[in-house]
């Protein structure tokens, strides 16, 4: 009988997604070298390695692929026993794993936190700020419960519910404020401030501008938005 652990198990979804020692260390909050001991335990207790190592990187094995599918399920039905215990207890506790998209992330999770600690006190929230698609996959992955992305979403296995709906605004220097509202084709031949590459909302802006989302000739991108506005606020000189 192989003697494996969840701990172990756990480590070993960590290093297999991360890739790198030290940042699965850090997200299981161990040291680098007992992950490394409890990877190699777990390898000796299969008889068959899961990693190949060389100086700049790690990967999996093909049997490290294979067993990391079926990890990551007994991790997900270790989960959602887990919920269903709570459940029994008829009370809303344990971690609630919450993604969310950067671009509404500032304007609903002061209300959302607020709200879910004076309901639920027992409830240990864990917040992942990043794109839709990783939101995606990390919920498909079982590594989130839930998430609040760009819709629509096409992924069968998993429940949307729209929560609102945003109006488009156009934000232009003072100066043309009496000129006409620009259509689509005026909007393209403009200078564009653009989020970087893999934020739904620039792909939406594009969109609206009938402009392919690879690129854009008039385009600025804002690759840090905060630092941007203190530059708009302090004046361009």
């Amino acid at each position: 009988m192989i003697n494996m652990t969840l701990k172990q198990m756990r480590y070993f979804e960590a290093l297999a997604r991360l890739g790198h020692f030290g940042r699965a260390a850090d997200v299981c909050a161990i040291t680098q070298p007992a992950l490394s001991m409890q990877i190699k335990e777990l390898e000796e207790a299969l008889g068959s390695p899961l990693f190949e190592r060389t100086p700049r990187q790690i990967s999996l094995t093909g049997f490290g692929e294979v067993f990391a599918l079926r990890v990551r399920g007994i991790l997900r039905s270790v989960d959602e026993l887990e919920d269903l215990a709570r459940s029994s207890r008829n009370q809303l506790a344990g971690r609630l794993r919450i993604g969310v998209i950067p671009t509404v992330a500032p304007y609903l999770l002061p209300t959302i936190i607020r709200n879910l600690a004076r309901l639920y006190p027992g409830l240990e929230l864990n917040l992942r700020e990043t794109v839709t698609p990783k939101l995606l996959q990390e919920l498909i992955e079982g590594r989130l419960d839930t998430a609040i992305v760009a819709l629509p979403v096409s992924e069968n296995s998993l429940t949307e519910t729209a929560l609102f709906a945003e109006n488009f605004v156009l934000v232009r220097p003072a100066e043309d404020a009496d000129k006409p509202v620009p259509n689509r084709e005026s909007l393209r031949e403009m200078r564009l401030l653009l989020l970087e590459e893999g934020h739904c909302f620039r792909d939406q802006a594009l969109s609206f501008c009938n402009a392919p989302s690879a690129g854009h000739a008039n385009c600025w991108t804002a690759v840090h938005l905060r630092h941007w506005c203190r530059w708009l606020a302090q004046g361009s000189g």
